[in-house]
């Protein structure tokens, strides 16, 4: 709050300069004392009643040239009246022919503006009608690709299922990744070529509408030109308008008048080639998307035949090495048989010369001697022990021969089980849903 606002309850402190009077100001009178003076004194804001003598006459000759003045002046102001009466009613009668002319001239430039409007008109109402055919077949065409983005996506899915070791990268599985790629591409571009005619076909509606504005206003003014080129100087219909004269700032000049229709009709001729450049790319589009699709599904139709006669020409072999393996099993099997009665028929002729050294080693004294029989038993138990040691090596080597070829057949046996379910999968899912595949004229949008 300002000081002046503030409320003040006490009371207010003694000054320390005491209240006193101004002592009054002196006014000095300048006399009037010069040679035109009327008075002795002058007088502060105001004169005297009485005038010079030389004022008085300067007066008289004020008047005087007045009147001479004001008569000159009427003089002259009358003959300028007549002349100007003469010169108005021929320039009157100049200027309405010039302006009658002039409307006509304007009726002229109406008509042709008007005639222009309505013929690009005319062109924007044909080529935004072919323009709405055009966005039917993208509508079309973006429905049909569901389809093939549909089997390409089941495709996948159901080789997912494949077993291992089938459940790889191939051939088949890059160009399916490719196809769904390549739909969803050509989707994404018809989404966003149908938004372009769209965008177009409204951008065409909206110039028509200007042109359409344009060409009402044109006939209307034409109406009201042709109206006032049959007025005359006698004509009943005629009227004071005090106020018509006055120009409207908002009124346009010759200039911005053309310049306005010019550029509606540039615009609109602009728009519509336009429009008939982007029929021709959706036509393009249309055409090689189509054949595109077609052309990427041939390729993983003969993927697929290709995978499939891998499949079964894998499949035959893995059949004929698990014949082989069946019968080098039933082999193996006999030999291990006849490898474990080598062994059986080799502990006899053991057990009979380790008795005969366990009996010699309790000959007494002397008896006990190193002699040939003795060295040859010796030598005949090392020979019967590295014959069992290798007989027995033998049958383990075998044996686990005879384990890897059970392993391998039931690795075989399993990897025909893998391609047998893989071949089904590729031929009576895969393939047979692909003979569903849209034709080329319904993906090109014309079914």
């Amino acid at each position: 709050m300002a000081q002046s606002d503030v409320l003040l309850t006490a009371e207010r402190a003694p000054q320390t300069v005491p209240v006193c009077e101004l002592p009054r100001k002196v006014y000095d009178v300048e006399r009037n004392t010069g040679a035109y003076t009327s008075a002795g004194l002058a007088t502060a804001g105001f004169r005297a009643a009485k005038y010079l003598t030389d004022e008085w006459f300067q007066n008289c000759y004020a008047r005087y040239h007045q009147a001479f003045a004001d008569r000159d002046q009427s003089e002259r102001r009358r003959h300028e009246s007549q002349q100007l009466a003469a010169e108005t009613e021929a320039l009157a009668r100049r200027t309405q022919e010039d302006s009658t002319r002039r409307v006509g001239e304007r009726l002229q430039d109406i008509h042709c503006w008007k005639s222009e409007l309505q013929r690009q008109i005319e062109e924007l109402v044909t080529e935004t009608d072919l323009l709405l055919a055009d966005k039917l077949r993208l509508e079309r065409a973006l429905d049909a690709t569901a389809l093939p983005y549909s089997i390409a996506m089941d495709n996948l899915q159901c080789r997912e299922r494949r077993q291992h070791p089938d459940l790889v990268r191939d051939c088949v599985e890059m160009e399916l990744l490719k196809e769904a790629e390549l739909t969803r591409n050509i989707q994404e571009l018809l989404k966003r070529t149908l938004m372009q005619a769209v965008n177009q076909i409204r951008l065409n509606r909206e110039h028509k509408e200007t042109c359409e504005m344009d060409w009402s206003d044109k006939v209307e003014a034409y109406n009201v030109d042709e109206t006032c080129s049959r007025y005359h100087n006698q004509s009943t219909e005629v009227q004071f308008h005090p106020h018509s004269a006055v120009l409207e700032e908002s009124a346009s000049t010759p200039e911005t008048w053309a310049r306005f229709s010019r550029d509606n009709l540039y615009r609109a001729d602009r728009e519509r080639q336009a429009s008939v450049n982007l029929r021709q790319l959706i036509d393009c589009i249309l055409r090689d998307t189509s054949e595109d699709l077609r052309l990427q599904c041939n390729a993983v139709n003969l993927a697929f035949e290709h995978r499939c006669e891998e499949l079964e020409d894998v499949r035959l072999k893995l059949e004929h090495h698990l014949l082989k393996t069946l019968r080098e099993i039933t082999d193996q099997e006999h030999n291990i048989g006849t490898l474990k009665q080598a062994i059986k028929d080799k502990e006899a002729p053991l057990k009979v010369a380790q008795t005969r050294l366990y009996q010699r080693s309790r000959r007494p004294n002397v008896e006990l001697c190193r002699d040939a029989a003795q060295f040859r038993l010796v030598s005949e138990v090392e020979e019967l022990n590295t014959s069992l040691t290798a007989l027995k090596e033998k049958l383990l080597e075998a044996e686990q021969s005879l384990q890897n070829l059970e392993d391998t057949r039931m690795s075989l046996e399993k990897d025909i089980a893998v391609k047998t379910n893989s071949l089904f999968i590729d031929r009576q899912k895969c393939m047979v849903h692909r003979a569903h595949y849209p034709t080329v004229l319904r993906l090109a949008g014309y079914q």
